[in-house]
Formats: structure tokens, C-alpha cells, sequence
């Protein structure tokens, strides 16, 4: 099977459930930075020295193609049948809140802003958690034109949370101190 077909080269993508847009898109923009922040995750896990953080990180991508698929699906139009789409992780955010303070209660007490820096796999987490940030914005921009689930939302901004927290429980567990922030340049 070939990967390409020659359809987007004119700017435009095709959407889940039918339909064309122009490639930047508020719609496209969205989901193609929730798929940047999957690869960022994966990116991050194969640096990541704890089990249970690669196995939630795994969890977690799962979860972001499910977004990303109802993210790439605009309302049916008149008439049509929306296509099937996979669930939506609704309960995850409230495991992440509980995988978050695990790792709030493991790390030292926060006294300062953190920089995002420390070992590889804190590093990557760090990096994710900057990409989630901004994918959290972009959908934000397309639910303030189209309806989007809140539960996709809830999701990225909880997701952020989670990754700041995992990557302080890594350098934890590799000895790096969390750098903070002093003001001073």
C-alpha cells in the first residue's frame, strides 16, 4: 500500500466522516498538534527509566488517538450518518489526578517554578508537556467555533498536569534535583 496520494498536494486534507479543508485549518491544527503530542510522548518514553510511567505514557498515546479522531470528525452534515468513532477516555482524567499526586507526594514539595530540565527521559516528559500545552490551545480555539467534547479538554489540561508531575518523579528516580527557577538571569 502506498502512503501518499497526491490529494493533499494542492493545501488541502481530507476529514474523518467526509469532507475537505485547507491543511491549516483551525480543525487540522488541532488534531495535527494533539498527533505532535503523541510523538512527543513516544519520544519521551523511550527515555524514561520507570515502568509504570512507560506503561501509563503507552496508555495515554492510546487515548490521544482516540481525540485525535473525533477531533478530525466535524459535526455530520444534514442528512448523513456520523461515522464511528473509538470511545473517548472520559474516566482518565481522574486516574491521571491520582497518578499526579503519587508522584507530587513522591518528589520534594514545590518551593519555586521549575525549569524543565534533568534527565533525558525528564526532559522529553518536559518537552511533551510544553506540546500539550499548546495542543490544550488549539483545541480551545476550535471550541470557541465548533462543538468540541469537553471531555477532550479536561483531558489535555489534566494531561499537562500529569506530565510536569512524571517528569519530576524521573529525575527523582535518576538523582537529578528539579531545577528551579531563581529570577536571577
Amino acid at each position: 500500500m502506498k502512503i501518499y496520494t497526491r490529494r493533499g498536494d494542492t493545501g488541502e486534507t481530507a476529514l474523518f466522516g467526509g469532507g475537505r479543508t485547507s491543511k491549516d485549518d483551525t480543525r487540522v491544527e488541532a488534531y495535527g498538534t494533539v498527533d505532535e503530542l503523541n510523538a512527543a510522548i513516544g519520544n519521551a518514553s523511550v527515555h524514561v527509566t520507570l515502568a509504570a510511567t512507560r506503561e501509563r505514557l503507552a496508555l495515554l498515546q492510546s487515548d490521544l488517538f482516540a481525540i485525535g479522531a473525533h477531533l478530525a470528525t466535524p459535526p455530520p452534515r444534514t442528512g448523513r450518518k456520523p461515522p464511528a468513532l473509538p470511545e473517548l477516555p472520559a474516566g482518565r482524567a481522574a486516574a491521571m489526578e491520582t497518578w499526579i499526586d503519587e508522584a507530587m507526594e513522591a518528589a520534594p514539595p514545590l518551593r519555586s517554578f521549575i525549569l524543565p530540565a534533568g534527565s533525558p527521559g525528564a526532559g522529553g516528559l518536559h518537552l511533551a508537556r510544553a506540546v500539550c500545552r499548546r495542543a490544550e490551545r488549539r483545541v480551545v480555539t476550535l471550541a470557541r467555533a465548533e462543538p468540541v467534547d469537553p471531555v477532550i479538554i479536561r483531558h489535555l489540561n489534566r494531561l499537562s498536569d500529569y506530565l510536569f508531575a512524571a517528569a519530576r518523579l524521573e529525575n527523582l528516580e535518576c538523582g537529578h534535583p528539579d531545577r528551579e527557577w531563581s529570577g536571577d538571569p
